[in-house]
């Protein structure tokens, strides 16, 4: 059975403000920064950390980034990590709207770029753009009213430009003082945390990419280990660690309502061990392929391990492994 969408383009929005909003209140605890951009709010969470410690982000923010990404409709948890993680923490997601809220909003599917400015974009904005194929194949980007807001996160290591803001309003059809954005580089504490808690995300993905049909999707949980922050400036090296906290350590439930066919024929096919890619730090692919993310084997991006919960049948489908080996040397650990 195929559910209706819960939130429009333009509902998903205003709650990720709520959760912007709250974050703006107590921005200070946070350790991070405000500033109006071209009209704009953009809440800094990690940028200035080497020039302004006292703004170098938390493992809050990067949470709170993580709940705006999904449009207010998910939880996110920072929790115990299994031994076969090799860190200590990690990061939870629960989500029983997963695709409005993991490719609705979560996914980074916008490489914004205007001039020698680039990021990628992700937050409930990318619906209001809505020039994605697949959320136009999912129709999530339906609205029956005019946004008040845009909200998104940009995983970045530079402040946007007026320029920028002005694009970015553009292209999601609000002025620009309705645009509101969290930003946060991947070698930052609330960069970690926000990234690594794209475990279903990547899940629903990839079962998108294998024509599955997600609206069967009831409810989803995921959790990752948690990364550490590469060192400041080497961004590579930061997404490096944590792409590798999904492809080698993250493990995603599913709970479907489709038949079991449907489910067979792809169980096997979802963790990123199916791709030819598979068994070397990302970093070490990235490079391979000359950091271009579009001639990485696309196979690739998706958890190391997926359950899928019938709930036609009561069957249950797991496939995958984490691989401990491959995270130990990615995060830098010693020994």
């Amino acid at each position: 059975m195929i559910r209706p969408y819960l939130c429009t383009a333009s509902e998903l929005n205003e709650q990720a403000n709520e959760v912007f909003q709250e974050a703006l209140s107590c921005h200070q605890s946070l350790r991070s920064s405000v500033h109006t951009i071209g009209g704009a709010t953009v809440l800094d969470a990690g940028i200035g950390s080497l020039e302004k410690p006292g703004e170098i982000g938390s493992l809050r923010a990067g949470v709170m980034l993580a709940e705006l990404c999904l449009g207010g409709l998910a939880e996110v948890q920072l929790v115990p990590a299994s031994d076969d993680m090799v860190v200590d923490q990690a990061v939870m997601v629960s989500v029983d709207q997963p695709v409005e809220a993991c490719l609705g909003g979560q996914y980074a599917g916008w490489p914004l770029s205007v001039g020698d400015y680039f990021a990628m974009a992700s937050g409930p904005m990318r619906v209001l753009r809505g020039r994605e194929e697949m959320l136009e194949h999912l129709q999530l980007t339906t609205t029956n009213q005019q946004p008040e807001v845009a909200v998104g996160v940009l995983e970045t290591d530079q402040l946007p430009s007026e320029e920028v803001i002005a694009e970015i309003a553009e292209q999601c059809g609000v002025a620009s003082d309705q645009v509101r954005l969290a930003i946060a580089p991947s070698t930052s504490i609330a960069g970690s945390v926000q990234v690594v808690a794209r475990s279903v995300e990547t899940a629903l993905h990839k079962l998108h990419a294998l024509d599955f049909d997600v609206r069967q999707v009831i409810s989803a949980t995921g959790i990752a280990p948690l990364s550490p922050p590469a060192k400041p400036g080497d961004t590579i090296d930061g997404i490096g660690r944590t792409n590798d906290a999904m492809l080698y350590g993250a493990k995603v439930t599913l709970w479907v309502d489709a038949p079991d066919d449907k489910v067979e024929a792809v169980a096997n096919k979802v963790p990123s061990f199916s791709s030819s890619d598979y068994g070397k730090p990302f970093a070490e692919i990235f490079q391979q392929y000359d950091y271009d993310f579009y001639k990485v084997d696309p196979m690739l991006f998706s958890p190391a391990v997926v359950t899928l919960h019938s709930l036609q049948s009561g069957r249950t489908w797991r496939a995958g492994k984490l691989a401990s080996d491959v995270l130990r040397k990615s995060f830098g650990m010693e020994c």
